[in-house]
């Protein structure tokens, strides 16, 4: 990092975009003192936005199978952040099993990740009584952790507002009709600045079931892509999550198949589980698939977040503050445009 001139430090705080970027940006503005305000397009459901169909899991560790080492950076950043800030988040870490016929890719995961220690099948069926019988072993990352977006956004908004902030829904602003620093964190609706972004396809398949109980993310290896099987409140499981190069919405039978095959494969009691929701969120990207914060005079924008919108967010919330604040550029984040 180095130093450079910033904004006036005393100037008001308009954010744009209320989901999990923008949330964490207005939060760490609004305890630091500033007088911030948060502008959401969408109400207060804040159904259309990327958050609301999201995984919600804080996994740095495993991320790094396939992610730059910037994400882990940031992400382990966030981390302490999350405890910090949220200290009822669940850390009970994650799980990562596989089939034997996937035992080559289960061993390359263990090569290319760290700080996970390694179950044997009793250990398995401790950690987790229902996979009991189901795996010879698994991959135990225990400082990992995972929320649920749909209720801890709205947490979030309210230490937002208990900081002194104020959140305005419905809102459609223009930044360039904002007095002050703009914080722009609309995603891909931020392509008349961000040219480069694109969307990712992130779908999901909400499933409830009494007969199954997890108390972490099970990871199961798969050849195409992995499943996630994340444990919700009243017996939800979500099922996720693809990354297709599409910006249609909705989920393809192709993927709804896939996703509800392997989730049968972890435990076959998921067969009779009803079927709660379908959902696709897209997730906005640049072509590094890395995470960016663009520095225009008194606008500031943070996109690209990619499929670490929860894992990230409070760590570049952290370093647009720093910039404001005390000047400082993170070299591997940051762009002056």
């Amino acid at each position: 990092m180095y130093q450079n001139k910033s904004p006036r430090g005393d100037s008001p705080v308009s954010i744009i975009g209320a989901g999990i970027a923008g949330a964490w940006q207005a939060l760490l503005f609004a305890q630091a003192g500033h007088a911030v305000t948060l502008h959401e397009r969408s109400d207060a459901a804040m159904t259309a936005s990327t958050s609301h169909w999201a995984g919600g899991m804080l996994a740095p560790y495993c991320e790094a199978e396939v992610a730059e080492p910037i994400i882990s950076r940031l992400g382990l950043r966030s981390l302490d952040i999350w405890r910090r800030e949220l200290p009822d988040t669940p850390f009970n870490g994650s799980l990562v099993v596989a089939h034997a016929r996937e035992r080559n890719d289960f061993e390359r995961f263990a090569r290319m990740t760290e700080g996970h220690e390694r179950l044997d099948a009793p250990a398995v069926a401790q950690f987790e009584p229902s996979l009991d019988g189901r795996f010879r072993d698994a991959l135990f990352f225990p400082a990992e952790g995972h929320v649920e977006p749909r209720r801890v956004l709205p947490k979030l908004h309210e230490r937002i507002l208990a900081a002194g902030g104020v959140i305005k829904f419905n809102s459609d602003v223009n930044a360039r009709d904002l007095e002050g620093i703009v914080i722009d964190c609309r995603g891909l609706s931020a392509r008349d600045g961000e040219p480069e972004l694109r969307g990712i396809k992130g779908e999901m398949i909400l499933i409830e079931t009494a007969e199954v109980e997890l108390a972490r993310p099970v990871r199961l290896i798969h050849p195409r892509w992995p499943l996630y099987v994340i444990p919700r409140e009243d017996h939800l499981f979500m099922l996720g999550a693809t990354s297709i190069e599409a910006e249609d919405t909705g989920v393809s039978v192709r993927s709804a198949l896939e996703l509800l095959g392997a989730a049968y494969s972890v435990h076959p009691a998921f067969a009779e589980a009803r079927i709660v929701e379908f959902g696709s969120g897209l997730r906005p990207a640049f072509p590094d698939n890395l995470p960016r914060i663009t520095i225009n005079k008194q606008t500031i924008s943070v996109n690209g977040l990619y499929r670490h919108g929860f894992l990230l967010a409070p760590a570049l919330a952290e370093l647009t503050l720093a910039y404001v604040e005390r000047g400082m550029i993170d070299n591997e984040v940051m762009r002056c445009a």
